[in-house]
């Protein structure tokens, strides 16, 4: 019985967080405004050669989807917090690892989602080859999950800190560097039609161990916070 009840409760929580975001759509469309005008601003301010484009493509367009992904991190458990959901949630009669897990979905879902669908659209404004834009959207959809797990780690540390935002952002920015380094590297291999089975692999890994384990941590740092 407590397995089913833990499911309910699961979905309930991710049902909740979207439809949340479905309210706010304004709020919700924040991230992919900015990975949209940071990836177009970057031809201004570099280069619009079509070389420079095409070489520099698979970098920006990583490093913006991960800025985009930070401005939403700190709504996973901010609100949740302010208006003592967050200590329900603790509390429950269900284990505490699956519900932050629910969050993390439900965050990926609505911030990271919609980046890679949009990510094909900004791949050929930056010169892109059109024959590997499939696998440049393969590894944000393998990556961006790392995002989501890692920053919740993060935010369950600081969500009881008045403007943790920086904090926040020196806490888990280190952390990215590796899915970050594979993910544009897959990229940038993919777009020399070099193999990057191997690349892809890795993120999976990689996404697998941050939607497990970073659960784990996220619920112990949410225990902390609320003493």
């Amino acid at each position: 019985m407590t397995e089913p009840r833990t499911l309910h409760a699961f979905l309930v929580i991710v049902r909740r967080d979207l439809m949340l975001a479905n309210r706010s759509r304004a709020e919700a469309l924040n991230p992919v405004l900015f990975f949209v005008l940071v990836t177009a601003l970057y031809p201004l301010a570099v280069s619009a050669a079509p070389d420079t484009l095409r070489m520099l493509a698979p970098g920006i367009i990583w490093v913006s989807a991960l800025l985009a992904s930070l401005l939403s991190l700190d709504s996973m458990f901010r609100t949740d917090f302010e208006d003592g959901t967050l200590e329900q949630l603790a509390t429950a009669p269900h284990p505490l690892p699956v519900l932050v897990l629910a969050k993390v979905l439900s965050h990926w879902a609505v911030s990271a989602l919609p980046l890679v669908i949009v990510s094909p659209l900004l791949a050929l404004l930056m010169n892109y080859p059109a024959h590997a834009i499939p696998q440049l959207a393969a590894t944000l959809l393998l990556g961006t999950p790392v995002i989501s797990g890692l920053g919740a780690i993060g935010v369950a540390l600081t969500v009881g800190v008045n403007r943790g935002g920086v904090l926040l952002s020196l806490l888990i920015l280190p952390l990215y560097v590796p899915v970050l380094i594979f993910g544009a590297g897959a990229a940038a291999a993919a777009a020399s039609d070099l193999p990057i089975g191997g690349h892809l692999q890795l993120l999976a890994a990689m996404s697998l161990l941050a939607m497990t384990l970073a659960p784990l941590a996220a619920a112990a740092a949410v225990r902390i916070s609320l003493e």
